[in-house]
């Protein structure tokens, strides 16, 4: 699969959770951020493994990319402070809508402006070549949280 498809697909994935959260009680919403949370450490973790040291090679992608970097690190800072709280803590909502919120124009920066430089830049091969690795180390990921969680 294309390295962008894959990117496109984990973020639709996360937003099918987004709305479930704004379409549920309270009460359901920190099981729904431990999924949320397990889809974006598998994807930050492939974007800043593989994507984005391929994309920080091209002159022209540094500053969309850097950006995107900084976007992560704000938006894992979220995660570990709501996977630390209690769901009856009064900052567990407000947190999780401002996460929501980054995330929402986090997607938007990259398939709005990143993911087209990224496609005239970086030939359709090599996306396909990206693609695979990214899915290969996701699953490794995947499994590897999983074991690490005693799943």
């Amino acid at each position: 699969m294309n390295a962008i498809e894959l990117l496109k697909d984990d973020h639709d994935k996360v937003e099918r959770l987004f709305q479930k959260v704004k379409a549920t009680e309270d009460s359901e919403h920190k099981e729904l951020f431990l999924k949320i949370k397990a889809e974006l450490d598998a994807h930050t973790h492939i974007e800043e493994k593989i994507f984005y040291p391929r994309l920080k090679e091209e002159e022209q992608l540094e500053d969309i990319t850097l950006e995107g970097v900084e976007e992560h690190h704000q938006a894992k800072m979220f995660l570990r402070e709501l996977a630390n709280l209690s769901e009856d803590s009064e900052k567990f909502e407000p947190k999780l809508k401002v996460l929501m919120e980054d995330i929402t124009h986090h997607v938007q920066e990259e398939e709005g402006e990143m993911f087209p430089k990224v496609e005239k830049v970086i030939g359709k091969d090599e996306l396909e070549k990206l693609g695979e690795r990214m899915e290969e180390e996701k699953r490794n990921f995947q499994k590897s949280q999983t074991a690490s969680s005693g799943k």
